[in-house]
């Protein structure tokens, strides 16, 4: 997948295309259908598929203190974008310059002068350029004068109800794991490099591998059941903690996991957390003593939940123990 970032690396050679825009938030089910959708057509035409993002997304521009969280982070975006076989993304600045562009500049300069749109999906109720003048009824029109087709984005319903990010957010913040698991298509995961922190999680008796989440916001809070991917030895289960660590009074939103039965040196590591299981709430305690003890009944409960809910585990747990004893 070729990764674009911005107008200036435009290149003749990436004229001619089939095309969506959007958040693609989560790339969940319905995006992915987006994505099938343009994959089809890309092949009857025998051209690349380009899905075109904003950063930062239009509503993180417009009300940074009230915008959403998000469900991916750009690089998370990208990953999951390159799983379902996209051969290019071009991320556009969304700045001041950009919001004030006219829809029709907006048409002209990407559409049709950057990339050569051949096919362009989009949702019915898309707004774009200077005070969201533009619309599905307008890219129709410039489709019919420069000869490219416009039309709506497939729709996926579960349960009665549309996929969106909305919904996926909701059930995380419910703890519903397995509805957001049902909307994605996977389990919620959230990706970072492991960094150095405060060690406080060794003084207890139970390290950590901390993942620093650069985010404003985060859709996910409390204690879970993780398995961990990206490291020499995959998939490993941990016990994981989102959140602010009030009891030390913190203040950043930390993602730290205890890897069970593990203790290798991982810093720097960049590594991959999916989360399976919601066990509670982040909480603040009286004494470290009895955060200690929080932690171990943590532990315990999400050693009981991988060998009762969820057995792949232990299998896999033997494996990799084979694997070990190979190396």
């Amino acid at each position: 997948m070729e990764f674009i970032r911005g107008w200036h690396n435009l290149k003749p050679q990436h004229r001619g295309c089939v095309a969506t825009i959007g958040n693609f938030d989560g790339v969940h089910l319905g995006h992915q259908a987006v994505i099938g959708q343009l994959a089809e057509k890309a092949e009857k035409l025998g051209l690349p598929t380009q899905v075109i993002l904003f950063e930062p997304q239009p509503q993180e521009f417009f009300q940074p203190d009230a915008a959403v969280p998000r469900l991916t982070r750009l690089r998370e975006k990208l990953q999951a974008l390159r799983r379902y076989s996209v051969d290019r993304v071009l991320c556009l600045q969304f700045d001041a310059g950009f919001a004030a562009m006219e829809p029709e500049e907006f048409i002209q300069r990407l559409l049709v002068d950057g990339l050569g749109v051949r096919y362009l999906v989009v949702g019915d109720d898309f707004h774009f350029g200077r005070k969201r003048r533009g619309n599905f009824d307008m890219l129709a029109a410039a489709g019919r004068q420069h000869g490219f087709q416009v039309v709506n984005m497939h729709t996926v319903a579960i349960d009665g109800e549309r996929v969106s990010s909305t919904r996926i957010r909701a059930a995380l913040v419910s703890g519903d794991l397995v509805q957001a698991e049902k909307l994605l298509g996977r389990p919620y995961r959230m990706c970072g490099r492991v960094a150095h922190g405060d060690k406080l999680g060794r003084t207890l008796g139970f390290p950590t591998a901390n993942i620093y989440l650069h985010r404003k916001v985060t859709p996910i809070k409390g204690i879970f059941a993780v398995e961990v991917f990206g490291l020499k030895t995959e998939p490993l289960a941990g016990a994981a903690n989102i959140g602010t660590r009030p009891t030390v009074g913190g203040t950043r939103t930390l993602l730290e996991v205890n890897l069970l039965d593990f203790s290798e040196d991982i810093y720097g590591a960049y590594v991959q957390v999916n989360f399976l299981h919601k066990l509670r709430d982040e909480k603040r305690f009286e004494s470290l003593e009895e955060l200690r003890r929080w932690i171990e009944k943590d532990v315990a409960d999400v050693r009981a939940f991988f060998k009762n809910y969820h057995p792949n585990y232990s299998a896999q747990r033997r494996r990799n123990a084979e694997s070990a004893r190979k190396v």
